[in-house]
């Protein structure tokens, strides 16, 4: 887990020593630093792919849940537990964020599964996301961007221990 006082030196470096050594090209972006989907808007026009939300929420028992969406989707959060077979799901606090994926608030990213080797995680992806042949997400840090084929991001959760679980929002209904 990194210190976070080393965040602001770049706290990208072992996951892309974690990307060459798994032979996962990827291509990094650098741009101004975004904190929403609204404000990514602004530069991901500029990067092809499919571009990310991601959100990260415990449920009552601690159950962690990372979920990785497309920007675009609508996330029915008042069911998406079902889904997950959790009870419901709020969101965290930047302790707790930290302490799991070793990332700051607007930072969130499913990268940040490298820094939870016991997988207390549960890591959830959208089928609209995975549909996009190039996906797009924060190296832990909000100032840039890495594409990567869709194929070699599962190769990449994968290699963390984390198992992904698959979710179509679309058939949840509206929330």
């Amino acid at each position: 887990m990194p210190d976070p006082s080393d965040f602001s030196r770049e706290p990208e470096k072992p996951l892309f020593v974690l990307l060459d050594r798994l032979g996962l090209p990827y291509r990094t972006s650098v741009h101004v630093p975004v904190f929403t989907v609204a404000e990514s808007s602004l530069v991901k026009t500029a990067i092809p792919g499919g571009h990310t939300k991601n959100l990260f929420m415990k449920d009552k028992k601690g159950q962690l849940v990372l979920i990785s969406a497309h920007a675009e989707s609508q996330l029915p959060l008042n069911q998406v537990h079902r889904e997950l077979g959790t009870q419901r799901l709020s969101f965290t606090d930047a302790p707790v964020l930290w302490d799991a994926l070793g990332v700051t608030p607007g930072s969130v990213t499913a990268f940040g599964l490298i820094n939870d080797p016991d997988t207390r995680v549960k890591f959830v992806a959208d089928e609209a996301l995975l549909a996009f042949e190039t996906v797009n997400f924060h190296p832990l840090r909000n100032d840039m961007t890495v594409s990567i084929a869709t194929p070699d991001f599962l190769a990449f959760v994968e290699a963390t221990g984390h198992t992904l679980q698959r979710v179509d929002f679309t058939k949840l209904g509206p929330g």
